[in-house]
């Protein structure tokens, strides 16, 4: 299951309910955006996680940020201390916040949302994409081999990486190259 199926999915669709509801748009234009937001975070994501010393700082961050917490209850995202923690985390995983908005403005030209709207909107996802990549770690056990020093740290690390593989051919690296044009042509 990716990513967006499993924000989507969580408590039966209640945080695409919370984002539309906060903003002010329909249930479509929220899951639309967050479409079009996702593959930027886990472009973010990948490159991190493949730079040196990336990968452990992800692997901690998963462990120790408790960010299921935003797929488990729907109202966590409305918390103040739910948008600093998705700030945060676009703050390691985009770099600054001129990636962030173009991501906000490339989104807005694809969806017809407000510029505005999706720089808000953002810290949001942020915080839902790590909960989903924190479930995923933990229901495939990649949390648990890393911590136990588990020789197949690297085979759990590449289950992890393959939740952002989305053309699904083991290599994270046409996507990082497919997304990189798309998103900065």
């Amino acid at each position: 299951m990716g990513l967006l199926d499993q924000i989507l999915d969580a408590q039966g669709g209640a945080q695409l309910q919370q984002l539309a509801g906060k903003f002010g748009v329909s249930e479509g234009q929220a899951k639309n955006a967050l479409a079009q937001m996702l593959p930027a975070l886990s472009q973010g994501i990948k490159k991190n996680a493949t730079a040196p010393g990336g990968l452990d700082a992800l692997m901690a961050a998963l462990q120790g940020g408790n960010h299921q917490r935003y797929l488990e209850d729907p109202q966590e995202l409305q918390r103040p201390e739910a948008i600093a923690d998705g700030n945060n985390i676009l703050g390691h995983i985009l770099g600054s916040k001129d990636v962030s908005r173009q991501v906000a403005a490339r989104t807005a030209e694809k969806t017809g949302l407000d510029t505005g709207i999706l720089k808000q909107m953002l810290p949001m996802v942020a915080a839902m994409t790590m909960g989903a990549l924190s479930k995923q770690a933990s229901a495939t056990g990649t949390l648990g081999q890393l911590q136990g020093g588990a020789s197949s740290g690297a085979s759990g690390a590449g289950s992890l990486l393959s939740l952002l593989d989305f053309d699904k051919d083991g290599s994270v690296v046409d996507d990082l190259i497919g997304l990189a044009k798309k998103f900065f042509q």
